[in-house]
């Protein structure tokens, strides 16, 4: 074969190659790079295969699971912890120190204190999972389109966004607590809600903002997928690992928050039950009956330790640039 006929194939193959199709390129692309749906799905599970690996490999993801597997169900069923009802009170018997059988003692109108802090996770745990869920889905929403679509919608959701996050939250929840006269788990939740979402938003901006010029997402464009399956498909699996890992993180911080509302008087209210209520009866026996300020103290301490804990595997676990 002649140096010509060689040359002439050479040229022809390079020819070939370079007009070939992202979507016939085998390359190790990141969640949703591919354009099969099987290889799409390979992808994902790859995603939380290694995630999952990961954390089971992390010390802390094991301590911290095991302290919310408690906790949890401290919340769902407290009577698999105590058979003594919260309500069964003796008036005479209040204040008392801890005994062989009443290992909390007891508070100021004479109730069993250790029951009263075990049915005192549910309301605590409901005000952080329903605070931390909704902050999510709004997050999602507000840093999706603004880090995907830029432009005006970037600018009007950011600027939005910005004037929620100048209001300290704590200050915001106190003037809106203050002049709701039930307050019950659900209005201290949608308060917080209202006054929390700006920082998960931001995050999730920068997030999608990181990706969203990526080659996948531009051959994705160029082969007409519409802006809904490239936000489903490729935008959403890339970018949600830093917002799953503050989320966990975040529940500890609201339940800590709740605690202290309550401590401060605008939180929860009596009949309720809950770690920030028993902490506002104790601030005023402190020196008499410590115990009262004690234990609500240490299971408060406990819960946001392992969420904060757990969020910190979970968000190295699901983005490893974030593990130094």
């Amino acid at each position: 074969m002649s140096e010509k006929t060689e040359l002439d194939e050479t040229t022809t193959r390079d020819a070939r190659a370079s007009t070939t199709p992202p979507s016939e390129v085998k390359t190790s692309a990141p969640v949703g790079a591919g354009d099969g749906g099987s290889g799409r799905k390979e992808a994902e599970a790859s995603l939380w295969a290694d995630a999952w690996r990961s954390l089971r490999r992390n010390p802390w993801f094991l301590v911290s699971g095991a302290l919310l597997v408690v906790i949890i169900a401290m919340a769902v069923v407290p009577q698999l912890f105590t058979s003594v009802s919260p309500h069964a009170c003796d008036l005479s018997q209040n204040r008392q120190a801890p005994t062989a059988d009443q290992w909390f003692g007891t508070d100021i109108q004479g109730c069993d204190y250790y029951s009263r802090v075990i049915h005192g996770a549910r309301n605590s745990m409901i005000v952080g999972v329903v605070v931390s869920a909704g902050v999510f889905v709004i997050a999602v929403l507000v840093g999706l389109l603004a880090g995907y679509f830029g432009g005006w919608i970037d600018g009007l959701l950011s600027r939005t966004t910005d004037m929620v996050f100048a209001i300290p939250y704590m200050l915001g929840a106190l003037v809106f607590l203050n002049i709701i006269e039930d307050r019950g788990p659900m209005q201290v939740a949608l308060v917080l809600m209202l006054f929390t979402w700006p920082t998960s938003a931001r995050l999730m901006r920068g997030s999608v903002m990181s990706v969203v010029n990526s080659e996948y997402v531009m051959a994705a464009k160029a082969l007409g997928a519409g802006h809904v399956t490239i936000m489903r498909r490729h935008i959403l699996p890339n970018s949600l690992g830093p917002l799953i890992g503050y989320s966990t993180v975040f529940i500890g911080i609201i339940i800590g928050a709740e605690a202290t509302l309550t401590f401060l008087g605008v939180g929860l209210q009596q009949p309720a039950i809950s770690w920030g209520l028993q902490l506002t009866d104790a601030q005023s026996y402190v020196t008499s009956s410590p115990h009262l300020l004690l234990f609500p103290v240490i299971f408060v301490g406990v819960t946001v330790f392992a969420f904060m804990t757990l969020g910190d595997a979970v968000r190295d676990a699901l983005d490893p640039k974030s593990k130094r």
